[in-house]
């Protein structure tokens, strides 16, 4: 059913850091007021200072103030703000606030509370998705009651199988389990999980896909019952099953298999009556066949490689969409322009698990030129807090091939200058270089397979290079096909320098 045009002047972000800064600075560019709340911790934040009006909801721990869903309603009454965007996390996909700001009379930038509360659950979104023709992995249809159903559904599918929490994501409350012997402690293990990391311990069981890849497809519906796909992303090289390198499109993927997973996207949006940006996530395993995973019902991190390669403004369109308005394009219309690349920023250190890492930027000068472009929230001088998410920045390149994407995404790390804390920038340095990647030959498994800290650690930046070469010349040999370009590896590069 069409909604009624509704204008929008004044929007409150319900985040902060990056995604803040990136909503308000589209917001902005239409002629939107934009209003800040924030944490004690984030006083002296860039999107603070950038927001045309700024108030101060709590302490830093965020179920004191961000995720206080009274504070917030509090400061669009007292501001009379129109509409408030959620950003990603925090309040992003909790359907109890979207419904109360529908009450309070002020327009929630996203889907409905009903598509959130079907998505959110992975047993309801299989549930809504399996009459609409989108495939999806053998398991069960509901929660597992107890070990004797689940060894049964083990026998029927064969090991080895995934546990999976039934409101989850993250990675929590997850376990393979590769034979019968492991059954009984991952069943135990994967509801103790779910109930501490999402206070329900329902959980469910799917057939393992072996070196499987992460396909996401980006849609975007109006309420005039139009719905496209904005193509795909891969997001395969992931920590802890949380991304860390997007790119798109897919290095691997044939026009047919993109317009098969983008209309199984569509069908799974349709089948909620989906509005605004939504992202539905897939597994794709050896042998190109694909499995519908969740949908998120929020813009994604890794949304920017999208508007790279679509020439979009997700924001600007989630924006419109909430105003009422139609999609000002149809599928037919879009095309893919070139190829990006994204690597998230985190303050963690690789060489030890990935581990996050506090302290104070004492350098931080992001790169410039063609074709990069950094989503951050920080600036030199700043602290990072221990209360969040240790995001610092998303660095984006984008160019007219893959391969000239990521040689430029190699150059931007290089000229990267972070010192103070520990990042991920120098694994994303060793991805770039790595042959596995840059050849498109790579699955989930990328770090399990390829990664280890001493690549990083003790070894001089020659060394490094000419280790990554050798690795290049000897897979030449083992390819079936025309070789593939390692790529140029440089030396020591300004976050290495600064490190020393």
């Amino acid at each position: 059913m069409a909604s009624k045009t509704r204008s929008i002047k004044k929007i409150l972000v319900a985040n902060r850091g990056e995604i803040a800064l990136r909503v308000m600075r589209s917001a902005r560019e239409m002629g939107i007021a934009t209003v800040a709340v924030y944490s004690e911790a984030d006083r002296n934040a860039p999107f603070v200072r950038f927001a045309d009006e700024a108030v101060c909801i709590g302490p830093a721990p965020s179920k004191e103030s961000y995720l206080v869903v009274e504070k917030v309603i509090q400061v669009c009454k007292d501001l009379n703000v129109d509409a408030v965007h959620p950003g990603y996390g925090f309040l992003s996909e909790n359907g109890e606030f979207c419904q109360a700001l529908e009450k309070a009379g002020m327009i929630f930038i996203g889907p409905t509370a009903h598509a959130m509360l079907v998505m959110g659950d992975k047993l309801a979104a299989k549930a809504a998705v399996k009459d609409h023709g989108v495939p999806l992995v053998p398991g069960t249809e509901g929660a597992v009651n107890g070990l004797d159903e689940a060894m049964k559904v083990a026998e029927r599918i064969t090991f080895p199988i995934l546990i999976k929490a039934a409101a989850g994501g993250g990675g929590k409350g997850m376990r393979i389990v590769e034979k019968e012997s492991e059954l009984k402690e991952g069943l135990e293990r994967a509801i103790s999980e779910a109930q501490n990391a999402f206070g329900d311990g329902s959980v469910f069981i799917e057939k393992y896909v072996a070196g499987p890849r992460h396909i996401e497809v980006q849609i975007l519906a109006d309420t005039h019952g139009n719905t496209c796909y904005l193509f795909e992303r891969e997001c395969s090289v992931q920590r802890r099953h949380q991304k860390v390198i997007e790119e798109a499109p897919s290095a691997v993927l044939t026009p047919e298999l993109r317009k098969r997973m983008g209309e199984a996207a569509v069908a799974v949006a349709k089948s909620v009556d989906y509005r605004g940006a939504g992202t539905v996530e897939f597994l794709l395993d050896e042998k190109m066949n694909f499995y519908f995973m969740e949908m998120n019902t929020r813009l994604q991190v890794e949304h920017p490689v999208t508007e790279m390669i679509t020439g979009l403004d997700l924001v600007k369109l989630q924006i419109r969409v909430a105003e009422g308005e139609k999609l000002p394009f149809k599928q037919g219309d879009l095309k893919i322009l070139g190829h990006a690349v994204e690597v998230r920023v985190y303050a963690e250190d690789p060489a030890n698990n990935f581990l996050p890492d506090i302290g104070t930027l004492t350098t931080y000068r992001p790169p410039q030129g063609p074709g990069i472009r950094v989503d951050d929230g920080f600036e030199e001088g700043m602290e990072i807090p221990i209360h969040y998410d240790p995001m610092i920045a998303k660095l984006i390149t984008h160019g007219a091939t893959r391969e000239e994407a990521i040689d430029r995404m190699a150059r931007a790390i290089d000229d990267y200058a972070i010192s103070g804390v520990e990042t991920t920038l120098p694994f994303c340095r060793f991805v770039m270089g790595h042959p596995a990647f840059r050849s498109g030959n790579y699955d989930t498994h990328f770090i399990r397979d390829h990664f280890t800290p001493d690549v990083l650690e003790g070894k001089d930046p020659e060394e490094r290079k000419a280790a990554v070469l050798v690795a290049a010349h000897l897979m030449q040999f083992r390819q079936v096909g025309k070789p593939q370009e390692a790529g140029p590896v440089q030396g020591a590069s300004a976050w290495k320098l600064k490190r020393r």
